[in-house]
């Protein structure tokens, strides 16, 4: 017994060193990280006022006795701006299509139990490495500079974008299938087209269409960042408000996405709990 208690306690002193060697690496990556990026905790202590007094700024005054007015006037372009937001999910909504068809075209291709051979593994996988990588920003402002502003460019670039995200996803799905359905297929003399139709598609379509409507939701985030740079919807008037010191409208704006980004949430939710076979309480 007591030789059992000091191998515990020798266990639970190794542990306790590494755990605490790991936290001092911790803190001098993060300090070495501060001193490159020349974060300034001093000049952050000294404007930390100016970025509360921001948000007290965008607040905006609605008394009682005047409540119906004062509403009135700080939703007072509610039409344009319900509109540009209706533009940003519909521009969400044709790249997460469009980002499913990528993904779904190119997943199949990265698997590593469905695909035999190992440069067009190589070959997916690094596309899909890329396109995931660079972020949809970067994608608008290479679509715009191409093809102007509007949505088209903000479309490409969450579609691009989602091909990389949901390839990935689709991919872990597929290599985690039963692999008892394929082999039946391939017995039976399937080629590679036909057991990924009928021995991996059954088992995978629900996952796939969980992740995408994540994946949508997500979308609809990024879809009003991108709008910054002139990818359509309401990023471009949120950015106008932001940089005119507009603060009633840019709390206007931030209310309606918000809003937006909820309702879309909660119904994409109990789609993806009905696809899952998922029972809600």
């Amino acid at each position: 017994m007591q030789r059992l208690r000091s191998s515990y306690e020798r266990s639970v002193a190794v542990r306790r060193r590494q755990g605490t060697l790991g936290l001092f690496v911790l803190i001098a990556l993060i300090a070495a990280a501060g001193y490159a990026g020349e974060v300034s905790l001093s000049k952050l202590w000294a404007h930390i006022g100016n970025f509360t007094g921001y948000f007290s700024r965008i607040v905006p005054e609605l008394a009682f006795q005047t409540f119906a007015t004062d509403l009135d006037e700080w939703m007072w372009n509610i039409g344009r701006w319900v509109q540009l937001i209706f533009d940003t999910v519909l521009i969400a909504y044709c790249g997460t299509i469009l980002g499913f068809i990528g993904g779904f075209s190119l997943c199949f291709f990265a698997t590593s139990n469905l695909m035999p051979s190992r440069a067009v593994r190589f070959s997916a996988r690094r596309l899909l490495e890329f396109l995931r990588s660079v972020p949809d920003l970067v994608f608008a402002l290479i679509f715009v500079y191409a093809f102007r502003l509007g949505p088209i460019p903000g479309v490409l670039a969450i579609a691009l974008h989602s091909t990389g995200a949901l390839g990935k996803l689709f991919t872990e799905a597929a290599e985690n299938i039963d692999m008892q359905p394929v082999e039946g297929s391939r017995a039976c003399g399937g080629g590679w087209l036909q057991t990924i139709r009928f021995a991996v598609l059954p088992q995978v379509l629900p996952t796939f269409a969980s992740y995408t409507l994540l994946r949508f939701e997500i979308n609809v985030r990024g879809s009003s960042v991108i709008g910054f740079v002139g990818a359509g919807g309401i990023g471009q008037d949120y950015l106008e408000a932001i940089r005119q010191f507009h603060y009633s409208d840019v709390s206007a704006i931030l209310v309606l996405i918000v809003i937006t980004v909820f309702i879309i949430d909660i119904a994409t939710e109990r789609l993806r709990h009905s696809l899952i076979g998922f029972e809600t309480p």
